[in-house]
């Protein structure tokens, strides 16, 4: 938690989304300020969640259904959590959870194969009514009158009514009880009619098993796959109602797990359906007793109208909301109560990103981090990657071609030193031609935050500019420190927000607090005061300088002939070796002088070695008398192996059963609180193997936020 001045907390109070953690398993991490979040909604204090059922929306290729498998993964890999899915939706053939069932050693129960009897003496007498008015209603609803219920009723209690078939021919041909044989026949008409499609039409095979077998209750997962099915056939329907049925009154009550689950993946189809929404709004309503949590994953609640929509959404008090269009956006956000940065992030997150609320309160913009097994275990678009795949080849193989077509006709290039220093600005520091960038194109690295919140408040949006500020403030306090130059920026902009506003009081306030603090009220001021937006397109920065010809180099990247550069670089060192020393003593003043002026008490730096994206972080403690450097590889996959040495200090760590590798740590003692330290950091990427050695670095750390290549003494880019 980030404890503020009270000067400074009252003006970033309330924050958008709290700094509240959740315990449970891991899902991903925090775009708003980057930290990892974790969730188990049943291990969460009930204050906070009186309920632990979640709703899950998106449209196709926003990660829902991935966000929802993970989640169930991890929940049985780690907390021994059973789970019940009903399956409707997949691809060749097989449904979403087939692969995941199978590899937590599940049963995977594929319509069509099997046959469920609603008429199994393993069930009480009133669940098998329950369950036959079900397999009615989705059929034929009108067929459920008081008269037709009576003489359903009736023909269950008949020993011969052990299975579908039996039902229907006591309906015909019933036996004269309080009444008559012949009144009991004519009120059976109807269901009987209903009954016969399970039996003689389209959808036997389905219920008309004489087995009185059910399955089994002490798996971890069961999931009933009915992809092969028409998605608009009654079968969904009548197969849902009688498995939630049977989760309800058999499961439920067998199950000896610490917390169940039951998914309703395409939930639409089961909340429109009579024989089903009714059930399900049991079960929502008596989860916590039962110790259930209904995860239900669906595309959009417009489809279901707005009163069902409303009931679920008020029942489910975990939802995450991947990307709809705007329109959908809208509705979906005013019917949670979401806040406006919210609804209007959601229709730009891209996939495995979704806006989440959890309990009353609470709301951040999560990404789900997984791991290549789990990617494996919840792949539901290979078909579309394929395609993608050969495309991306064959679009290779084009530029291929092409790159040798003109490397013939240009005969090769000369790349003497008269061409290199006559021209430096045409290439980029590893000589390649800026026309053709062979280093990656960074992401736009003007800050434009600020702009837009100004903008926003000039365009009358000034609670949005508010929100917007409060995040950007927290960002900056979170990367660069409560009184860095970035998290006082952040008061001039609300300073701004409160004049557009009609506040000038509160606006004379903030400024004054900028002032107390010891900065230049009008420093941010003046670069937002400009009527133009930045450039959308921004002109990549400057690359690093090049790096000496065997030390420092990018893995993977191609070497130059640089050997004529090194002999002038040589010469020209030879030659003012003697200034260098002499004024040694001076530049030795002038840095500490330097870095007392720009002290932060932290540096950072973001590599990338080994192919893997890593961080160095070093903060200086309060008293300065001891330095926490840190080697973050956040959620990198293929960080394999993380390793940092100092002053005779080691931590290292490594991948455990494919979980993410954590973060190495080291507290150096320092003296001088304004010398640099110097960490070695070891990095073993994805083709990393335990007993070999990785990537070195050695990064030297100023408090002044500066940080350097030990070896090059090139400076390295801020993380």
């Amino acid at each position: 938690m980030i404890r503020l001045p009270s000067n400074h907390a009252a003006i970033t109070a309330p924050l958008v989304a709290s700094d509240a953690t959740f315990p449970g398993i891991p899902i991903g991490r925090s775009l708003l300020d980057g930290r990892a979040f974790h969730l188990s909604p049943v291990l969460t204090d009930d204050r906070v969640l009186p309920a632990t059922n979640s709703l899950a929306l998106g449209g196709l290729g926003s990660g829902k259904s991935t966000t929802g498998k993970v989640r169930g993964h991890r929940e049985m890999l780690h907390h021994g959590h059973q789970y019940v899915v009903i399956d409707s939706f997949g691809e060749n053939n097989a449904g979403e959870w087939g692969a995941l069932t199978h590899a937590h050693g599940g049963l995977v129960i594929q319509a069509g194969d099997f046959s469920l009897n609603p008429c199994s003496v393993l069930f009480p007498i009133e669940v098998r009514e329950q369950l036959i008015r079900s397999l009615i209603a989705a059929v034929e609803p009108a067929a459920l009158t008081p008269e037709s219920t009576h003489a359903l009723q009736h023909a269950l209690n008949h020993p011969k009514a052990t299975h579908l078939g039996g039902l229907l021919d006591v309906l015909v041909q019933p036996e004269a009880g309080r009444w008559p044989a012949a009144t009991l026949e004519a009120w059976g008409v109807k269901p009987t009619i209903a009954l016969s499609r399970y039996a003689d039409g389209s959808l036997r095979g389905l219920f008309d098993g004489q087995d009185a077998a059910l399955p089994p209750t002490d798996l971890p997962i069961i999931s009933f796959d009915f992809s092969r099915l028409d998605r608009n056939s009654p079968a969904i329907p009548s197969l849902m109602a009688a498995v939630s049925c049977w989760a309800e009154q058999v499961w439920l009550p067998q199950s000896t797990a610490v917390h169940r689950h039951l998914v309703l993946e395409e939930a639409w189809q089961i909340l429109l359906s009579p024989a089903t929404s009714e059930l399900i709004q049991r079960l929502l309503k008596n989860s916590r007793k039962a110790g259930l949590s209904l995860d239900v994953l669906m595309h959009t609640l417009s489809d279901l109208g707005d009163g069902k929509a409303r009931d679920l959404a008020k029942l489910c008090e975990v939802v995450h909301v991947g990307r709809l269009n705007a329109e959908e956006a809208a509705a979906v956000g005013a019917l949670l109560d979401l806040p406006e940065w919210a609804t209007n992030a959601i229709p730009s997150l891209d996939r495995g990103q979704a806006v989440w609320k959890i309990g009353p309160s609470y709301v951040d913009i999560i990404e789900t981090v997984i791991t290549d097994e789990e990617a494996r275990l919840t792949d539901t678009s290979a078909r579309r990657r394929r395609a993608q795949q050969i495309l991306t080849e064959e679009t290779e193989t084009d530029d291929i071609e092409e790159a040798e077509a003109e490397e013939d006709v240009d005969g090769g290039a000369d790349e003497s030193l008269s061409e290199y220093l006559l021209a430096p600005a045409a290439r980029d520091s590893y000589g390649a031609d800026v026309d053709g960038w062979d280093w990656d194109m960074p992401p736009t690295v003007i800050d434009t935050r600020h702009y837009d919140v100004v903008q926003a408040a000039r365009e009358g949006r000034h609670s949005e500019a508010a929100e917007l500020a409060v995040i950007g403030e927290r960002e900056d306090i979170r990367a660069h420190g409560i009184n860095s130059d970035e998290a006082l920026s952040w008061l001039s902009t609300r300073a701004r927000v409160a004049e557009l506003g009609g506040s000038p009081h509160t606006a004379a306030q903030l400024r004054a607090t900028v002032t107390r603090m010891g900065k230049d009220v009008e420093w941010w001021d003046k670069e937002t005061s400009g009527s133009m937006p930045p450039a959308e397109h921004p002109t990549p920065p400057t690359p690093p300088p090049a790096p000496a010809p065997d030390e420092g180099l990018q893995p993977g990247r191609p070497r130059r002939r640089t050997w004529p550069y090194v002999a002038v670089i040589a010469a020209l060192s030879l030659t003012t070796v003697g200034v260098w020393q002499k004024a040694e003593s001076d530049t030795v003043a002038e840095q500490r002088k330097q870095t007392a002026n720009h002290y932060k008490g932290r540096s950072g730096t973001r590599l990338t070695i080994d192919d893997v994206d890593v961080a160095v972080v070093a903060q200086w403690t309060r008293n300065r008398d001891r330095v926490i450097v840190e080697l973050r590889s956040g959620f990198d996959r293929d960080a394999k192996y993380l390793r940092m040495d100092g002053s005779g200090m080691t931590a290292s760590s490594a991948q455990e059963n494919g979980w993410y590798t954590k973060t190495p740590e080291l507290a150096l003692p320092v003296s001088d609180p304004l010398a640099e330290v110097t960490v070695q950091i070891e990095v073993g990427g994805k083709s990393w193997k335990e007993g070999t050695k990785g990537t070195v670095r050695k990064i030297r750390l100023s408090p002044a936020d500066v940080a350097y290549d030990a070896e090059t003494g090139e400076q390295l880019p801020r993380d």
